[in-house]
């Protein structure tokens, strides 16, 4: 499995490449510069981008993200990351005022009184799913 670093500069060369530009060192180089309000960077150091042996600042990221139209979370981390974020707020907005009033209360409570509430919903959970399991096989059994 190929390591972070070498991931992201997978998807900077393609990024670069779908915006029209050739992933090339002194490419990369010339545009970041012309982008980035702060320090310029070096042709050494956007090569080592390139060839995956460092990865840039959040600051530098932002302005690749920019400069490339890509979400800076895909370009770090890849797309998958962003198809959790989106599951997780979704499974968020799904939820009812009291709901979130009962997450918000256990996050409140200290860790102790937490994990014996986490205990108490896994064991709920985990009786739901049984009990779910033994009314799909009395269904099963009956329409047989």
């Amino acid at each position: 499995m190929k390591d972070a670093k070498t991931q992201f500069a997978q998807r900077l060369r393609d990024a670069m490449q779908q915006a029209g530009y050739a992933p090339k060192p002194a490419v990369l180089e010339r545009e970041f510069n012309l982008r980035n309000p702060g320090r310029p960077v070096t042709l050494h150091g956007v090569r080592r981008w390139l060839r995956g042996e460092t990865l840039p600042t959040q600051d530098k990221l932002v302005v690749l993200a920019e400069w490339l139209k890509v979400p800076p979370e895909a370009l770090r981390f890849g797309t998958h990351v962003q198809h959790r974020v989106h599951e997780r707020d979704h499974l968020w907005e799904g939820l009812s005022y009291r709901e979130r009033d009962t997450l918000e209360a256990f996050a409140s409570l200290p860790p102790s009184q937490r994990a014996i509430a986490r205990e108490v919903i896994m064991a709920l959970a985990k009786a739901g799913k049984w009990e779910r399991q033994v009314a799909q096989a009395d269904d099963d059994a009956s329409s047989s």
